[in-house]
């Protein structure tokens, strides 16, 4: 069990959240949302105690497993070793074990190791190798790299070991900040099975609707300087919190109408002779008006993409025999695929497979080894890139206004400010400087961009990454709506079963083309290894 007692939180002036009281109880799987800004990743850390709160306490279980981020201070460790460090008491009891085994051996060295032979047993130190390979195996580490120092294997399996940290140990309490961040589907279907097992305190903070619909029992919800807390996953947390609202708004614009009638009658008669009733009236409007609705700091973009008016022809990409490699290592070779007028495509598969340099090759950001990968006649590609950089990085000091203007020459400062207004670079945001921008503003304001160049392909590649939950959901529609062609690809499982009605996946043996959606597929794969 998790207890804040009375936590504020505000930077200056400004509050986040203001004497919240709440409890995470055993056994409940809670959600933890809000938009970018809210302070869900500051409420985590006042809870992980690595950030101090303006005012309150907050009360831990004595075993609480954290996700951290911070992969350059175990760089030297192995990756079994950084598992097993999730067990702060085994670890230093092994630590310490190791050490006085070099030393010279008394009867006091020899005390002191059966204390901590003590330690380690009452830890399950003795299984610790087989929990942490067990763990490292789900997360699709591969065992050749279980006795690697963390620096020799690729960055995203370096977050994967950290994680697999934070599941260590049997802790009563799981802290997890973007779990799902650099994993892929597989992986992400493991991590789900695993925390539906858990029987701890879990407060969780992710972008991915899907992954919090299916693990949460509960959602907490940073709105309106505080933290309201809902039964049930996000999904009925969005309904009951529309409901509410619409209450609220409803039962104010009734209050108002009754008062404006109780004015009428009192400016009638208040000069005659029913002062009593005008009194009585007077003090009836005085009892019905409305408090103020408290402003919620949810904010959708609204995301629209207009294709040219030109129409491409049947075959708007063409890969031919398509190769590429990177030093030794083949990405893909004799590849062949005809992408046709009006297709929504979804490209899925495990990290490292080759997913980010075919949409390159498809975006012409990158030449081919082998083959061929053309655009058909009259197509214009809009591209967004994983690595924001690649389109921003040459900024130099433009603010956001100035960036927009130079994707599209010839538009009125209206047509900017809409696009900037409707990603919510509402007022001087829409001037702030593109070099300080946070990963989901670049984002946001990169898809400001593409609505107003002329395109009729876009080609995204996890643009989702960054993104709150209300930006994806406005991002999936758009795409959904969008009548030209779409390649996409991501993690984010809400955003391809909405979209994509056609893949390409990257497999172990191969690249396949699926025809239908992503719930489809799943579901094949499934009957498939049963």
């Amino acid at each position: 069990m998790i207890t804040l007692d009375k936590i504020s939180k505000n930077f200056g002036s400004r509050v986040l959240f203001e004497d919240v009281s709440v409890t995470f109880n055993t056994g409940k799987r809670y959600g933890l949302t809000g938009p970018n800004g809210s302070g869900k990743s500051t409420l985590l850390r006042i809870i992980m105690g690595v950030e101090e709160a303006s005012t309150g306490s907050v009360t831990l279980p004595d075993r609480v497993g954290i996700l951290k981020q911070d992969i350059e201070s175990y760089r030297d460790y192995t990756v079994r070793d950084v598992v097993i460090m999730g067990s702060p008491k085994l670890w230093a009891a092994l630590e310490e074990q190791d050490h006085l085994y070099t030393v010279e051996m008394t009867d006091e060295v020899g005390m002191r190791l059966g204390e901590l032979q003590d330690v380690i047993s009452e830890e399950d130190g003795y299984t610790a190798d087989s929990d942490a390979e067990m763990l490292l195996e789900g997360m699709g580490i591969q065992e050749e790299w279980f006795d690697l120092k963390m620096h020799q294997i690729p960055t995203d399996r370096q977050f994967r070991v950290l994680l697999c940290q934070a599941l260590f140990g049997h802790p009563e309490a799981l802290l997890l900040d973007e779990p799902t961040n650099h994993l892929d589907l597989e992986s992400i279907g493991w991590l789900e099975s695993f925390l539906k097992n858990y029987n701890g305190t879990l407060i969780v903070v992710s972008h991915d609707r899907h992954f919090l619909n299916a693990i949460t029992t509960d959602i907490t919800d940073i709105d309106y300087d505080t933290i309201i807390a809902y039964p049930g996953n996000y999904d009925s947390m969005v309904a009951a919190k529309s409901s509410v609202r619409e209450r609220e708004e409803h039962d104010a614009r009734s209050k108002e109408k009754k008062i404006s009638q109780l004015r009428e009658f009192v400016q009638r008669f208040s000069a005659g002779s029913r002062a009593s009733q005008v009194q009585s009236r007077l003090r009836e409007i005085d009892r019905l008006k409305p408090q103020d609705l408290k402003k919620s700091n949810i904010q959708r973009p609204y995301i629209r993409f207009i294709p040219t008016e030109k129409q491409p022809g049947k075959v708007v990409l063409q890969l031919e025999d398509l190769g590429k490699s990177y030093d030794d290592n083949s990405v893909f070779e004799h590849f062949t695929l005809d992408i046709l007028r009006g297709e929504k495509i979804g490209v899925i598969g495990n990290n490292g497979r080759g997913k980010t340099t075919l949409l390159k090759l498809l975006a012409q950001a990158l030449e081919p080894d082998a083959g061929k990968a053309g655009l058909g006649h009259e197509v214009q590609v809009a591209y967004f890139p994983q690595n924001h950089k690649e389109i921003v990085e040459k900024s130099g000091e433009h603010d956001c206004f100035e960036w927009l203007r130079e994707r599209r020459q010839g538009l009125y400062d209206q047509d900017l400010r809409s696009a900037l207004g409707k990603l919510l670079f509402g007022g001087d945001d829409a001037f702030k400087k593109v070099a300080t921008l946070s990963g989901g503003e670049t984002a946001r304001l990169i898809i400001a961009g593409m609505m107003l160049q002329e395109h009729n392909v876009l080609i995204l590649d996890e643009p989702n990454n960054h993104l709150d939950l209300e930006a994806v959901s406005a991002l999936a529609w758009g795409l959904e709506e969008y009548k030209g062609t779409v390649i996409v690809a991501s993690h984010d499982r809400d955003l391809i079963s909405k979209v994509a009605t056609k893949l390409i996946a990257f497999e172990e043996d191969g690249i396949h083309i699926f025809e239908g959606g992503l719930d489809t597929y799943l579901k094949n794969k499934a009957e498939q290894t049963a």
